[in-house]
């Protein structure tokens, strides 16, 4: 256990000083600037750019670092929507799934079967959790006010199966990464025109509602699952 705690308190140092020193690196401004440098890194390394990007951002969510929307911004602006969404999406998922595991080896584990041990109400929720997996996993992918880092953890300290959160983490975070991808992708002429992109579109209706209806097909096997039992 206490090797457990020591692997955590790394992963927060890590963390902590990674924002520290490329919390301007990871920014709207930064990406301006160097605009010109990256696209023609790429141009002559296309190969060689991709896999580091994928990296980056596999890098940046596994450490929790306040720059992953910066980074799929930056996969719009250098690749396109298309491939761009596809290593965005790969890399957000290649993070998630190593600060899975790297949470599941530290205490994520032991947390688990304490909460399946017990019989209090903590008990029973993840008994729940355990009976609507799938579901639960696409909602807080899915909606958009759950906090991405917080979507990362709480499958780690609830015991999911690791298949099943990648596969879910995967197809949840498309949609919303298929939305700033392409916002990434007009950056080019939104910094020429001295501006900010509009990040706050993917809260307007033409965009929130589709991801919410997607939302709710996840919950309804939930849904109906829990009138069936209802009704026996």
């Amino acid at each position: 256990m206490r090797r457990g705690w020591i692997m955590m308190a790394i992963l927060a140092l890590a963390a902590g000083a990674g924002a520290l020193v490329l919390g301007d690196v990871l920014s709207l401004e930064a990406l301006a600037a160097n605009r010109d440098a990256l696209t023609a890194w790429r141009d002559s390394h296309y190969l060689g750019a991709v896999l580091a990007f994928i990296a980056a951002y596999a890098a940046i969510v596994a450490l929790s670092l306040p720059g992953a929307t910066v980074a799929t911004l930056t996969g719009g602006l250098l690749f396109g929507t298309f491939p761009g969404v596809i290593f965005n999406v790969t890399g957000a998922t290649l993070g998630a799934c190593l600060l899975f595991l790297a949470v599941r080896a530290g205490i994520g584990a032991d947390w688990a079967r304490r909460l399946a041990e017990s019989d209090g109400r903590a008990g029973r929720l993840m008994v729940r959790m355990r009976a609507h997996e799938w579901s639960v996993l696409f909602l807080i992918r899915l909606v958009p006010l759950v906090p991405f880092v917080l979507a990362n953890l709480i499958p780690a300290f609830l015991g999911v199966r690791f298949h099943r959160f990648a596969i879910s983490t995967f197809l949840g975070v498309l949609p919303g990464g298929l939305v700033y991808t392409a916002i990434g992708a007009g950056l080019g002429a939104v910094f020429a025109a001295g501006q900010k992109p509009d990040l706050g579109v993917i809260l307007t209706p033409q965009v929130l509602l589709p991801m919410l209806g997607l939302a709710a097909l996840a919950a309804l096997p939930m849904i109906w699952k829990g009138r069936g039992h209802e009704q026996l």
